[in-house]
């Protein structure tokens, strides 16, 4: 298995990396990509893609943090040169739930990032909340680029699904579909490609069920898997070998 989006720098996690590390493994995990949110985010990335050979990183400004942290795409190239480990791009993109940030920030900062993107030919992890129009619309100026785009932790409705399968998207299910409340994104990932499909945590944040309501941790991955086999009707030893195999060919093909 491998858990394609989990923040490693925030606690709990952190300070207990050592043990975090070992029940990864002991569930099944090969490797975890952990995500960068901001700079000092970053330097804490670029500290723990060091700690052990199953950790890669991201560098990234999340939409949250784009009116305090303005990056450029020249920026994000340079920083990928620092360590071949940073294997993506984000996670960034658009939050219009919370607008932490101003939109036009928010946007810009996006494009930034996109452009890295293309450029790099570096796969762009995208967070996308209330923001399914213009995410759709901006990603898809830059159909003819040959964008690789990961859709993270992905709660969009189907038909934005379908739009962005029309840019050869790539969506990671999370802890959310093992939600009683979740039943419209569990029909969608039922229609999605199990081609396009990848797993994540999100960890700290959004523990499956039945470790909803505690801190989450990349082990937890294993409760994901498990439903989303059931929800694709597959087993679940298919269902990592697939989202792994897609895994490996976005990031190392």
């Amino acid at each position: 298995m491998i858990d394609s989006h989990c923040h490693l720098d925030h606690e709990p996690l952190m300070s207990d990396l050592s043990n975090v590390i070992q029940r990864s493994k002991n569930v099944g995990i090969e490797k975890l990509l952990t995500i960068s949110t901001s700079f000092e985010s970053f330097a804490r990335v670029k500290e723990l893609i060091k700690k052990d050979d199953m950790i890669y990183g991201t560098i990234g400004i999340h939409p949250h943090e784009s009116s305090t942290n303005i990056i450029t795409a020249k920026q994000i190239i340079d920083c990928l040169s620092e360590n071949s480990k940073i294997i993506g791009i984000g996670e960034t993109g658009l939050d219009f739930y919370y607008n932490n940030s101003e939109k036009k920030k928010q946007i810009s900062s996006f494009e930034e990032h996109i452009e890295a993107s293309v450029q790099a030919n570096i796969p762009l992890i995208v967070h996308s909340r209330d923001a399914e129009k213009e995410t759709f619309e901006i990603l898809n100026k830059y159909k003819n680029k040959n964008l690789k785009i990961l859709m993270h932790c992905f709660t969009g409705t189907k038909e934005f699904s379908e739009k962005l399968m029309t840019l050869n998207s790539f969506f990671s299910a999370s802890g959310i579909i093992t939600f009683k409340n979740s039943l419209n994104l569990q029909d969608t990932f039922k229609s999605i490609p199990m081609n396009n499909i990848l797993i994540e945590t999100d960890s700290p944040f959004l523990a499956p069920v039945p470790k909803r309501g505690k801190k989450n941790e990349p082990s937890f991955i294993d409760f994901t898997a498990a439903k989303l086999a059931q929800i694709k009707n597959i087993s679940k030893e298919d269902l990592v070998k697939i989202t792994t195999d897609n895994f490996n060919k976005l990031f190392f093909s």
